[in-house]
């Protein structure tokens, strides 16, 4: 275990990866998808404002960055009207399905299961961005998400008391942002498509 102060190092990673994504919106490089960012955003606030009430500590910090980038990132896709992903009756149906697991979370008196229930309704919220960076890497920066990998596992080390609480959140985020680094940076999608078209002309 690391001293728990790393998790400062870890929020600065974040708000270093958020600056260049950012910007690369603003630029309209980079098209992030609303309805992953606008409920990572809310989730990541949400959650923090219960870990203070639980006085979680210093570790509650990195809760924190995952409220905050989000919500700057889906801020910034507005100063830019080209900077923002269509979305699809597939991004809706799972922003609906990451409400319900919000609203669940806030609901239920079981921690445990609500706690379960804050992380699918997170993942679900980040399906759209994985389909987008599967279909079009380029429209994607997967610099912030290296950047998530770094936040997450400096934060878990940073956890002296082991407890499903304290690090199931940021040990799927880090799983989570880690998928999308190697799905955008070995460009999977164009690939796979690639070598089936090659497949099929072979066939032919």
């Amino acid at each position: 275990m690391i001293n728990s102060h790393f998790v400062i190092v870890a929020a600065a990673l974040s708000l270093l990866g958020a600056a260049g994504y950012i910007r690369d919106t603003l630029r309209g490089v980079t098209a992030p998808h609303r309805v992953t960012w606008g409920l990572w955003g809310v989730e990541g606030v949400l959650a923090f404002v219960v870990e203070v009430q639980q006085h979680v500590g210093l570790v509650s910090l990195m809760t924190l960055m995952f409220g905050l980038v989000p919500l700057l990132v889906f801020a910034a896709s507005f100063a830019n009207g080209a900077a923002a992903w269509a979305i699809t009756p597939f991004d809706l149906v799972c922003g609906g399905i990451s409400l319900l697991g919000i609203a669940f979370w806030l609901l239920v008196h079981e921690p445990t299961v609500a706690l379960v229930a804050f992380v699918v309704a997170d993942q679900v919220a980040g399906l759209p961005t994985l389909r987008k960076s599967w279909v079009e890497p380029s429209s994607e920066s997967w610099v912030v998400f290296l950047s998530g990998v770094a936040n997450t596992a400096l934060t878990l080390l940073a956890v002296h008391h082991v407890t499903t609480a304290a690090v199931l959140f940021p040990a799927v985020i880090l799983v989570n942002d880690l998928v999308l680094v190697l799905v955008l940076v070995l460009r999977v999608g164009p690939r796979w498509r690639r070598g089936r078209s090659l497949r099929g002309a072979s066939v032919a």
